[in-house]
C-alpha cells in the first residue's frame, strides 16, 4: 500500500541534506501521538495513520521533497489475539528514511504482543544525475550532469544539490550515466602529490610561522593531510586553496 504525501516547494535550494531529512523525520516520529483500536481497523489502516501524521509535522514541509511511503505486509502466517489499543513506534536505531520498519505493539488486550512492519520511505527532490560515465580521478564539469527528480532516501549517503558542489571535483572512483550524485562520490582535486615539498604556516596571537616539508599523501583544498619536516616530525594541517598546509596552533 502506498501513502502519498504532498509536495511542498522550498523558497531556495539550501544546503539540505538526507541526514538533515532523517532528523527531522525522527523529531516528528518522538512527537507524534498514536493510538488506535485494532478491532475496527486493521494494522496497515493504523501505520498509515502514524506515518501520515509523523511526516507531516516534520521540517520537510519546507523542503523540496515529495515524501511517499510504501507500507508493507506482515507475515501472513501470524495470529495475533485480539487488542483493544494498538501503539505504532519507531524501533531504537532505525529512522523513517528508506527502507525501514515501524514497530506495532499491543498495549490494550488479553495477551500483549508486539511486531515489525516493514516501510519503504522515498523522498523525491531535485538532483543532479550522470550523463556520461566519469573515470575515477576525472573532473566534472558542467555537462557532465543534469538535473532531475530523484529518491534522496534511496541510499544513505548524501545528496549534493547544488552544482557548486560537484562542477570541478573530481570522481572518488569509476561513475556510470544514470547515478545520481552524492557526496561520497567526488572529493576536491589533488593540489599536490605524495612526496612533494609544501609550505607550513602556523602561528596564533597575531604572527604567523612559516616552514616547510614533505606531504606523505596527496589531498586537496579542504582535506587534511600529513606533513613531514625537516627535523623528522610529523604535523597535520589542513589544504588551503593556495595548496598550503595550515597547522592548527
Amino acid at each position: 500500500m502506498f501513502l502519498r504525501l504532498p509536495a511542498y516547494a522550498a523558497a531556495s535550494l539550501t544546503r539540505w541534506t538526507s541526514g538533515s531529512v532523517r532528523t527531522a523525520l525522527a523529531w516528528a516520529v518522538v512527537c507524534s501521538v498514536s493510538s488506535a483500536g485494532a478491532q475496527t481497523q486493521d494494522l496497515s489502516d493504523i501505520s498509515n495513520q502514524w506515518l501520515q501524521g509523523a511526516l507531516s509535522q516534520s521540517e520537510t514541509q519546507s523542503m523540496p521533497l515529495r515524501m511517499e511511503v510504501q507500507v508493507g505486509k506482515l507475515d501472513a502466517r501470524l495470529n495475533l489475539a485480539p487488542c483493544q489499543k494498538v501503539e505504532p513506534y519507531l524501533p531504537s536505531g532505525s529512522k523513517l528514511w528508506g527502507r525501514t520498519r515501524i514497530g506495532m505493539r499491543c498495549v490494550q488486550g488479553e495477551k500483549p504482543w508486539n511486531v515489525f512492519l516493514p516501510v519503504t520511505v522515498k523522498a523525491y527532490g531535485p538532483a543532479w544525475v550522470l550523463t556520461s560515465n566519469v573515470s575515477m580521478g576525472e573532473a566534472l564539469t558542467h555537462d557532465s550532469a543534469m538535473q532531475s527528480e530523484v529518491d534522496w532516501a534511496e541510499s544513505p549517503h548524501t545528496v549534493i544539490a547544488l552544482p557548486d558542489d560537484w562542477v570541478g571535483q573530481t570522481a572518488a572512483r569509476n561513475l556510470t550515466a544514470g547515478m545520481t550524485l552524492r557526496q561520497t562520490m567526488v572529493k576536491a582535486p589533488q593540489l599536490f602529490k605524495p612526496g612533494a615539498v609544501v609550505k607550513l604556516l602556523g602561528g596564533g596571537g597575531g604572527f604567523t610561522i612559516t616552514s616547510s616539508g614533505k606531504a606523505l599523501e596527496g589531498a586537496g583544498a579542504g582535506q587534511n593531510v600529513r606533513v613531514r619536516m625537516d627535523n623528522g616530525r610529523t604535523v597535520t594541517g589542513t589544504v588551503n586553496s593556495q595548496g598550503e598546509v595550515v597547522v592548527a596552533q
